[in-house]
């Protein structure tokens, strides 16, 4: 019996609880936004007092100075992987852009950041999209594997990059304003977690480990620490962006046209859910709750 109980011990054990994963799009540009210096240093220091290592994919136009390079440094001297989100942030799914013409540019990403010792060869599509057609999706997956990239898919998307062009026109000083902000734009974070993780249980029979989109930019710098801390509370486990990409979800190629989007709601279209919008996350969602509230 006791053997048993001992055996049972050295079981890995399996919990319910939520897991997610932080990543971060785009990057900040000191020629064009004088406080990116210093929104840098915020994310990172509320990554690094969370004890997180987070995947950050620089878009190489935003990044390619002297001083935005410097930025990206930052983060991979601070252990956080760095990945390829292409040079132009051109949009796979127009038709106005052709395979050759994309896969130019995850190239010239590359150029700009593969000397970093953080560099992943994971490829994330600007907008999340990944081909208007069957050819061109399927053309960009043989290329990646020709060239050994990995995807880097999103399963939990979200909106922060309209909420920041929304919290830079606040008022400066307006601490009332600021404070329902921030309440505004956890509860959106809430709730679109929430969403695809019942979407995905729904769909994989499992709560996977979570990758969330975010972007560099104020509204993260602003808020990162009560976002991680939100999640926290609510009993979710925080995990490094990484861990996170060695589930099986993340290998999945969803047969779906337009590509794209979050891989749980591709496998969910994939699968016949009905009523899934699409665009899965735009402005046109989150403008009448922030009209609503004045802000």
């Amino acid at each position: 019996m006791r053997v048993l109980l001992l055996l049972i011990a050295l079981l890995p054990t399996f919990s319910s609880a939520q897991t997610m994963a932080f990543t971060f799009d785009d990057g900040l540009d000191p020629r064009v936004q004088p406080p990116a210096a210093e929104w840098n240093e915020e994310i990172l220091t509320a990554l690094r007092r969370a004890g997180l290592h987070a995947m950050y994919f620089p878009c190489g136009r935003i990044v390619d100075s002297p001083e935005g390079r410097a930025l990206v440094a930052r983060w991979s001297s601070a252990g956080h992987a760095i990945g390829n989100h292409t040079y132009s942030h051109r949009d796979l799914g127009s038709a106005a852009v052709s395979v050759e013409d994309f896969e130019a540019d995850v190239l010239r990403e590359q150029a700009v950041v593969d000397t970093l010792p953080t560099w992943r060869k994971r490829l994330r599509f600007p907008y999340l999209k990944e081909g208007e057609t069957a050819t061109k999706r399927d053309a960009m997956r043989a290329w990646m594997r020709a060239n050994r990239y990995l995807p880097g898919p999103v399963s939990i998307d979200a909106s922060d990059w309209y909420y920041n062009e929304r919290f830079l026109k606040l008022p400066a000083g307006d601490v009332e304003k600021a404070a329902m902000f921030k309440r505004l734009y956890l509860a959106h974070l809430w709730d679109r977690a929430s969403y695809y993780e019942s979407l995905a249980k729904r769909v994989l029979g499992r709560s996977p480990q979570h990758v969330l989109l975010l972007h560099t930019n104020a509204v993260n710098a602003a808020f990162l620490p009560d976002v991680i801390e939100m999640f926290r509370s609510r009993g979710w486990k925080t995990v490094d962006a990484e861990q996170a990409f060695s589930d099986p979800l993340y290998s999945k190629l969803p047969q779906t046209v337009p590509a794209g989007e979050s891989i749980v709601w591709a496998l969910a279209k994939e699968s016949g859910v009905q009523a899934l919008r699409y665009p899965g996350e735009d402005s046109v969602y989150e403008k009448p709750i922030l009209d609503a509230a004045g802000l």
